[in-house]
């Protein structure tokens, strides 16, 4: 008799629906500036896909519950469920963050997409935030950022680099930034405007046009200097504690992913239109635009292959992250060269792929 009532305890049980979930999801974005609509998109797409008895998000803009260089701990340690971010914010507890969130000279928005979907850039943010107890999404792509806005000094040349305080985020991005005369300053996006109005810093970068017109940059920069060398694309997500994750059922964690890949196609476009709006804007201000010659291109090529390799050598995580990007390169170009003129963006000469893969091992 013991055993029949077991069996039919274990019976019931497996019939019982898993618990509706709630969770508490914040940002480092604050709502002034434009990148937090790419969290906002994940968010309600995800709480559409998702029934409501299985799993609800609510979503808190950035600042609003911990500041934004808290969002990671708070997701680690299960105070919130869900944070999204930038990887890069992060490369100080590993530097392999900073690849899955940007390169310098190297990959441009397709290029991360292709290599997230199809070139197992995926598994790379689930090893990497999975080492701290997380399931990473992205779910957020943009082109190149902006380039370096200056308030009284333009930047025509490189060497107009020279002795200049500029916010600046990433790992590689500083000691490229240094090499070229340049001094790193770090500091939140919420951060920079009055860095820039009381002329604590000389200039800064952020990210596309349209999220630095929502910072009210024009209002304090007087020169803007294109490419975005230092930022080619940029990638955004949202971390996930494992706990949290592991109580949603297999249908539900593949909404969320549904819900992931759809905003990434999306925050491309959107990106990319709004950016276009804002170039005019930044003209309309009164901003000053130039651009790097070629011959600079080349030089900052070449000294961010040079960085990308050093930074990849002292971590062999990093070194595996960094190997997996430019195999991806290598195996596309065939295909991506010979499509030119109608390509999907450039093959880049970048670092030396077998020395990275040699720093991975």
């Amino acid at each position: 008799m013991n055993h029949l009532l077991t069996a039919a305890a274990l019976a019931i049980t497996a019939a019982t629906p898993a618990l509706s979930q709630n969770w508490t999801m914040t940002s480092t974005w604050p709502s002034s500036l434009e990148l937090i609509e790419i969290d906002k998109y994940w968010v309600d797409l995800a709480n559409k896909l998702v029934d409501d008895d299985k799993l609800t998000i609510e979503f808190y803009e950035g600042g609003s519950l911990v500041p934004a260089g808290e969002v990671f701990g708070a997701v680690e340690s299960g105070t919130i469920q869900a944070g999204a971010d930038w990887p890069g914010y992060w490369a100080g507890r590993d530097s392999a963050f900073s690849p899955l969130s940007t390169t310098a000279s190297l990959f441009n928005a397709v290029d991360y997409v292709n290599w997230i979907q199809e070139w197992g850039g995926a598994d790379l943010y689930n090893e990497v935030y999975g080492n701290f107890g997380m399931v990473y999404l992205p779910y957020g792509v943009t082109n190149n950022e902006s380039g370096f806005r200056t308030t009284s000094q333009p930047i025509r040349t490189l060497e107009d680099l020279a002795g200049l305080r500029l916010r600046l985020s990433g790992l590689e991005q500083g000691k490229l930034l240094e090499k070229l005369g340049g001094n790193q300053v770090s500091m939140a996006g919420g951060e920079i405007y009055q860095s820039l109005e009381r002329g604590v810093i000389d200039g800064a970068e952020f990210s596309t046009p349209n999220v630095d017109f929502s910072g009210g940059f024009q209002q304090v920069t007087s020169y803007w200097s294109t490419p975005g060398w230092h930022q080619s694309s940029s990638v955004f997500g949202v971390m996930i504690n494992k706990g949290a994750w592991d109580a949603l059922d297999e249908e539900t964690q593949d909404r969320l992913q549904i819900a992931a890949d759809a905003t990434m196609l999306w925050s491309l476009s959107f990106t990319e239109r709004r950016a276009t709006e804002a170039y005019a804007q930044f003209l309309e201000a009164g901003t000053e635009i130039t651009r790097l010659d070629d011959a600079a291109l080349e030089r900052v090529q070449q000294l961010a292959n040079e960085t990308i390799t050093e930074v990849a050598c002292e971590n062999p995580l990093s070194a595996k992250v960094y190997a997996s990007q430019l195999s991806y390169l290598a195996d596309y170009a065939t295909w991506r060269d010979a499509s030119a003129p109608f390509n999907l963006g450039r093959t880049p000469n970048g670092p030396d792929l077998a020395a990275i893969q040699a720093c991975a091992e």
